[in-house]
């Protein structure tokens, strides 16, 4: 068997049913570690009400959150992959076959920017992006669902030649403006450097680095565990209950620039939502988180 269209068809229908009924084990584990270190009688409860309902969300095939989201896709093709169809309407295929098949329905949250009309579908949807593996024959999907709560604290601003702790207090500026409102405890990606448009793409890439992973650069594992520890002492806490975990993880991506330095900061809520799958150069399919 090959790579072909059905299968890339039927991996991205999954891929993005999996997202929303699924929390990540490694996002579970991490809910856990911040129930045991909770501080707060109410926040803990939270915390164990959010672990309760990514348990039984699985157990009984129901969506975690009703809200959906904007089907999100990164695609990372093997330069020797053979491929003799159009791969991005393979995944738009299998995106309305979802829509048409889930069980429980999803909502319609796709909309236009330009007359807030709402539905399944719309221009550039789903959003499908591309790198390169080089030497691979195989090719990775993620699907990343982006809702509501999370997706309306993005942010980014361009510095000139910005100090680390520039960067920091920015950084710290929207997660003040997000308050909670972004359904903590969060992911919380950062994207330094590049340009206007990259400098998003490193923030939300960031996000999906599995927790509990460090840092490769010792300047930016040392930046993490400084904005965890800033972030979490907001008080915030699970759900804007108050408490001691406003952020499971803060992850950083950087990026050479010019002297002009975009920051961007991108957030996932507590579902933390992602799947992904290798689809081998023989058809196989591997899936993690």
């Amino acid at each position: 068997m090959a790579i072909t269209y059905d299968l890339v068809k039927s991996v991205a229908a999954q891929l993005y049913e999996a997202a929303l009924k699924k929390v990540p084990e490694d996002t579970k584990d991490a809910l856990r570690r911040a129930y045991e270190a909770e501080t707060k009688e109410v926040s803990k409860k939270t915390l164990a009400f959010m672990l309760k309902s990514a348990i039984k969300s699985e157990e009984k095939d129901h969506l975690v959150c009703s809200d959906a989201g904007i089907p999100v896709y990164f695609v990372k093709l093997g330069s020797n992959a053979r491929l003799g169809f159009d791969i991005k309407q393979a995944i738009s295929d299998g995106f309305d076959h979802l829509v048409a098949t889930i069980q429980p329905p999803i909502l319609k949250h796709v909309t236009n920017p330009l007359t807030l009309e709402r539905g399944y579908k719309g221009k550039e949807m789903p959003i499908t992006t591309f790198d390169v593996i080089a030497g691979a024959d195989h090719i990775d999907i993620m699907c990343s669902p982006k809702a509501l709560g999370s997706g309306r604290w993005a942010a980014l601003e361009i510095f000139s030649f910005p100090s680390l702790e520039t960067i920091e207090t920015y950084v710290m500026d929207c997660v003040m403006k997000a308050g909670s409102q972004h359904c903590p405890p969060v992911v919380i990606g950062i994207g330094i450097g590049g340009t206007f448009d990259y400098a998003a793409k490193l923030a939300k890439e960031a996000t999906l680095r599995p927790l509990g992973s460090l840092n490769a650069e010792p300047i930016l594992k040392d930046m993490e565990e400084r904005l965890t520890k800033a972030v979490n002492a907001t008080g915030f806490g699970p759900m804007g209950t108050g408490g001691d975990t406003t952020a499971l993880a803060v992850h950083v991506n950087y990026a050479a620039s010019h002297g002009f330095v975009p920051v961007a900061v991108c957030f996932n809520c507590w579902i933390n939502r992602r799947m992904g799958a290798r689809i081998g150069a023989d058809g196989s399919v591997s899936l993690y988180e």
